[in-house]
């Protein structure tokens, strides 16, 4: 248990915060939700109720979506763009997507190297974007859901109202919906931007999300 706390403890601790504060949401917001319940003289829910709802769905998907597509687009413009100084970046004259040797793939491979690294056309490709295409997919997945699951509270709260329902698309087509999803999207712009940017003058010992403390704020790519 030792080696796997080891060679595994950043995994296993963002694991234990995610449950946590994932748990922490659903209570919360299943108390928020029956509150509201209660003030509209409406029937109250049981938390496993409420954990199957769309409410509680579209509450967790809003930030899955906006957190998977903050890593796409950080994945896909860092292969092309750069930033002097920041670790966050890749060393100016790098920027692409480099050559087989500096990639080791094909006569380039290691010993240990994925098998994949040697092979060529659909296999290496895979191998090439399997990241990005997965982070994509991901992002694109809680997106719609997100959407799905927003549509139907919308709808709830239409009922609620004596309003008439909205079809998907047009709830898609509504300020409701767009808002919800530039709220998320541009702080994720905006996080990632700062640390882009932060990292070229300040630093953090011992993390590889910092430049050396003696590193020059010029340097770029270099990780701590």
């Amino acid at each position: 248990m030792r080696r796997v706390w080891r060679e595994n403890s950043l995994s296993i601790v963002f694991l234990v915060l995610f449950l946590g504060a994932l748990a922490g949401q659903a209570f919360a917001g299943w108390h928020d939700f029956n509150n509201e319940a209660t003030s509209h003289r409406q029937e109250t829910i049981t938390l496993g109720r409420y954990l199957l709802s769309s409410s509680f769905g579209n509450a967790v998907m809003e930030n899955w979506q906006s957190e998977y597509l903050q890593f796409t687009l950080y994945i896909l413009l860092t292969v092309w763009f750069v930033q002097k100084g920041s670790p966050e970046s890749k060393e100016l004259h790098m920027a692409g997507r480099e050559s087989d040797e500096d990639q080791m793939v094909g006569e380039y491979a290691m010993r240990d190297s994925p098998a994949w690294a040697r092979a060529r056309g659909l296999r290496l490709w895979l191998l090439s974007n399997s990241l990005l295409l997965v982070m994509a997919t991901i992002w694109l997945g809680s997106w719609f859901a997100q959407a799905v699951t927003g549509w139907s509270d919308s709808n709830s709260d239409q009922l609620v109202h004596g309003e008439p329902a909205l079809s998907l698309w047009q709830f898609l087509g509504s300020a409701h919906f767009w808002e919800a999803t530039l709220q998320n999207w541009q702080s994720e712009f905006l996080a990632v931007g700062s640390m882009a940017v932060l990292a070229i003058y300040l630093r953090q010992r011992g993390s590889p999300e910092s430049k050396p403390l003696g590193a020059p704020h010029a340097a770029t790519g270099m990780e701590g």
